[in-house]
């Protein structure tokens, strides 16, 4: 079973490749999974491109992943850094929306694979929990040089002309070491009045004594068979019970000290004279089933269902009482993927129950409706307990038949053994090989149906602009419905505007644009009757709506409501490549989400709104160009971040400073309009005391003395210098601000070294020195705030030493043809922000040169 079969050309000269990675990547690790995600033919998705350990269609939901989302494995390929998860609990402190979507007990790897310059995709394993944090996991260096390996081979491969790109379903391959297990059994006999039991040397050979002998009592028998506490009281009670002739129990399913699966029985042998003082002797077996032919014939008799699954879901031994229970042959059975061969049981709900005995060392415990055998058998009353058991190759699962289930969630009850995994529809499933068209619903994206409206709450607590709201839901709606098209209206004046649209034919949504309310049209009509409206096809819609334009590509459409506490804020449409129904899972999550939407877009636009107020008071203060002296040239630019607010408290100013000029750059802490107006009322104070020539420790001293004065709340880093253009002194006092850059005019940037005081505005007997820096001709002082050098999970000092090599190259040598240009150079150097997707924080940065002679006149 590989999900490379039938692929050929481009893929089937990868595949070899990337199997043979993840095959290499998890037998050098204590991991039991391991994946390969390649980049797509669409551009910013990684695909899971090879897998091991999991069977593929089961984890059909994890083959897409966006480059630009926050997961673990987005962040190694995009940041060309390793990720490593000690367990759950860090993956949710860093990672909360993966960790939604696979809320199961484990830890694991994320290596880029890369060559050179050339970023292929990452190599990901997933391992047991950590037990304790700290220090690296085992194998990781051997994980590394897999990935590594593979990037170089990858890169071979494109020399030669094969683009390094997938499309496909992973290939699943086993991981290595999978063979076959032997089972073993053992036997022994209780005496109950005594206390003794008498075991056969082949049940010595299987337990494992905490003294290294054979056990004499129950107590020692319970303790050497299972390594759990609760387990062996399990154990205790049940040889008690079948001593005093109450039934003989069911076969009790333990773990090993190694976390094998062992079963015991337990039965009263008939005797002809009675046990002296009413207790009976038990007898018993104990069997570690393994997975070979003796491990099989142990379980063929057992009273019980017992059928295995190996790492890939394939059906590799079923008993006769786990055929009778599942209601299908054995013959169909064997060897064949458990939700083919039994497809009532690819309910999401179990589902999830068999992805987390995958991932985690845990046993998992349900009870499962059963279809009915016959006509006339009620489908709500027919039960069966399942149990799946975790293993290094194979899962051991057990199947009864049961009632308790459907008495309990009849009555209220909670189920003691386990959650009753309810039928909704007919299920979703995992269903064997899935296109997108298939399954729309199990496709794309990081997480199941079922926990899409988590994911998506989760990931609009990032998103604060209406642009931002508007991306997330592309992300993860589209995908986990299979939509090809999406269009958000918003509400302003009683007319839906179009904020965001993907898919649609040009010109297609234009006649729509600031539609009023009492336009009859499927979007209003949602928004007017506050109920969705779903239609399978494309002439289901024209049936309902009469003249609305339609392009011949599509099928079913959803018109989804924006309403929040309420109040009406817009609508949402989804379009889909041909016809399809909508469950009625699929409906009630798809209104669920509308809402989780439309509380997103009204918050978005607040933010929106108060965002423009503080661009424009921001705007507003900071100087509209900078004063011109003819031995002094200065170049500043400012670029406000891309999150949040849009805009901050960074600031720059040149002010004349008796015969010279007072270079400042600062920066406010936090974001929005109280930034900004705490940030004009800084620049003002540091205006008003540069224009009357004092020191730059008194400029700075007074500064905070005001900033504890107005007590914004806020503190501010500051950068003042004091620059003399006859002479080159520049004096120099910093206020918890990063230390200014020199390029020399040799064209070689160092760093200057200034001791500087705590920022403004916490202490008002702070003591800011001063040093002073002799600035040659044609020399270049940069000053900068932190947004231009600071980086998630770098040293701030990485990013200054960057900034350096940045500097010298962009201004080069002093005397180099046409001189230094520093408006060139300044863009240059904010050339990556502006380009960047995500900019965290606002950037200021501000340049300043020596001139040897006054510029000549313009012509």
């Amino acid at each position: 079973m590989t999900g490379s079969e039938g692929v050929d050309g481009m893929t089937g000269r990868l595949a070899p490749l990337l199997t043979g990675a993840v095959r290499e990547a998890v037998g050098a690790s204590d991991g039991r999974v391991c994946g390969v995600y390649l980049r797509s033919g669409t551009p910013g998705v990684l695909r899971l491109a090879a897998l091991t350990g999991l069977p593929g269609p089961l984890f059909s939901n994890w083959w897409r992943v966006h480059e630009d989302r926050p997961f673990p494995v987005s962040d190694a390929h995009r940041n060309g850094c390793r990720v490593v998860l000690a367990d759950a609990a860090e993956t949710m402190r860093r990672y909360p929306q993966f960790a939604a979507s696979l809320p199961y007990q484990f830890g694991s790897v994320y290596i880029p694979v890369t060559s050179g310059a050339s970023a292929y995709g990452v190599l990901v394993v997933i391992r047991p929990a950590a037990p304790e944090r700290g220090g690296e996991p085992p194998g990781l260096d051997r994980i590394g040089r897999a990935a590594r390996l593979l990037g170089s081979e990858l890169h071979t491969l494109e020399e030669a002309g094969t683009p390094v790109v997938w499309d496909e379903a992973p290939a699943c391959v086993y991981p290595p070491g999978s063979g076959e297990e032997a089972g073993r059994i053992g036997r022994f006999f209780w005496d109950a009045g005594a206390d003794v039991v008498t075991a056969e040397p082949d049940l010595f050979g299987l337990l494992s004594p905490p003294d290294g002998r054979a056990p004499t009592t129950a107590r020692e028998l319970a303790r050497a068979v299972t390594d759990s506490e609760a387990d062996a009281r399990r154990v205790d009670s049940a040889l008690s019970r079948t001593s005093a002739g109450g039934p003989s129990p069911k076969p009790l399913h333990v773990r090993a000290a190694d976390g094998t699966l062992r079963v015991l029985e337990l039965w009263a042998p008939t005797l002809s004279v009675p046990a002296p003082g009413g207790r009976s002797p038990v007898a018993g077996v104990v069997l570690d089933p393994g997975r070979g032919p003796a491990g099989d014939a142990a379980a063929d008799p057992l009273p019980e269902g017992v059928f295995r699954l190996d790492r890939l879901g394939v059906v590799v031994y079923a008993n006769a009482r786990a055929a009778q229970a599942l209601r299908t042959p054995r013959d169909r059975l064997l060897g064949r993927p458990l939700w083919e061969a039994v497809p009532w049981l690819g309910l999401p709900a179990f589902e999830d129950q068999l992805r987390g005995a995958l991932l985690a060392p845990e046993p998992v415990h349900c009870h499962v409706p059963r279809p009915p055998a016959a006509a006339g058998e009620s489908f709500e009353g027919d039960w069966v307990a399942m149990s799946v058991y975790p293993g290094p190759s194979v899962l051991t699962c057990t199947v009864v038949p049961s009632n308790a289930a459907a008495e309990a969630a009849a009555s209220g009850a909670a189920d003691p053994t386990g959650p009753t995994v309810r039928a909704e529809g007919t299920g979703t499933g995992a269903g064997g090989p899935r296109d997108e068209e298939a399954a729309p619903a199990h496709q794309d994206g990081v997480t199941s149906l079922l926990y899409r409206p988590i994911v998506l709450a989760i990931a609009l607590t990032e998103a604060v602009t209406a642009r931002q709201v508007s991306a997330v839901v592309m992300q993860e709606l589209l995908p986990a419905f299979g939509g090809r098209r999406l269009a958000l209206y918003l509400l302003q004046d009683r007319h839906l505007y179009l904020a965001w649209e993907s898919g649609f034919p040009d010109g297609l949504l234009a006649p729509y644009e600031g539609i009023g309310l009492d336009a009859r049209l499927p979007a209003v009509e949602a928004l007017a009757t506050g109920r969705p409206l779903f239609y399978d096809s494309s002439e289901q819609l024209a049936a309902a709506f009469p003249g609305v334009p339609l392009d011949s590509s599509v099928g079913a459409r959803a018109f989804l409501p924006l309403i929040a506490s309420g109040r009406p804020v817009g609508s949402c449409i989804l379009g889909f490549e041909g016809t399809r129904r909508f469950s009625s899972e699929e409906r009630t999550v798809l209104t669920a989400l509308a809402g989780l939407i439309a509380h997103a877009m009204e918050k978005a636009q607040r933010y929106d709104t108060e965002a423009a107020l503080a661009r424009g008071l921001q705007q507003a203060l900071l100087p509209r160009r900078l004063p011109a002296h003819p031995l002094v040239e200065t170049a500043g630019r400012y670029l406000p971040g891309t999150q949040g607010m849009d805009v901050g408290g960074d600031w720059y100013d040149v002010v004349e400073s008796g015969d010279g000029l007072a270079l400042v750059i600062g920066d406010v802490q936090g974001h929005g309009v109280q930034a900004a107006a705490t940030m004009g009322q800084l620049r003002s104070a540091v205006r008003a005391f540069a224009l009357g020539d004092r020191p730059p420790d008194e400029v700075l001293g007074a500064t905070n003395h005001l900033l504890i004065d107005l007590d914004p709340g806020q503190f501010a880093s500051c950068c003042y210098v004091r620059l003399d253009p006859a002479t080159g002194l520049a004096r120099i006092a910093r206020a918890g601000h990063p230390p200014p850059l020199l390029l020399r005019a040799d064209g070689r940037a160092h760093r200057v070294e200034t001791p500087g005081g705590v920022v403004l505005g916490v202490d008002m007997r702070a003591d800011y020195p001063v040093t002073d820096l002799h600035v040659a001709p044609g020399a270049v002082l940069a000053l900068y705030t932190d947004g231009l050098v600071e980086r998630p999970g770098e040293d701030i000092d990485d990013g200054i030493a960057a900034l350096r090599e940045a500097l010298s190259a962009a201004g080069g040598p002093a005397d180099r043809p046409g001189g230094r240009a520093l408006a060139v150079v300044a863009d240059r150097l904010t050339e990556g922000a502006r380009q960047a997707v995500d900019r965290p924080d606002d950037i200021a940065l501000l340049l300043a040169t020596r001139r040897t002679a006054p510029p000549p006149p313009p012509a």
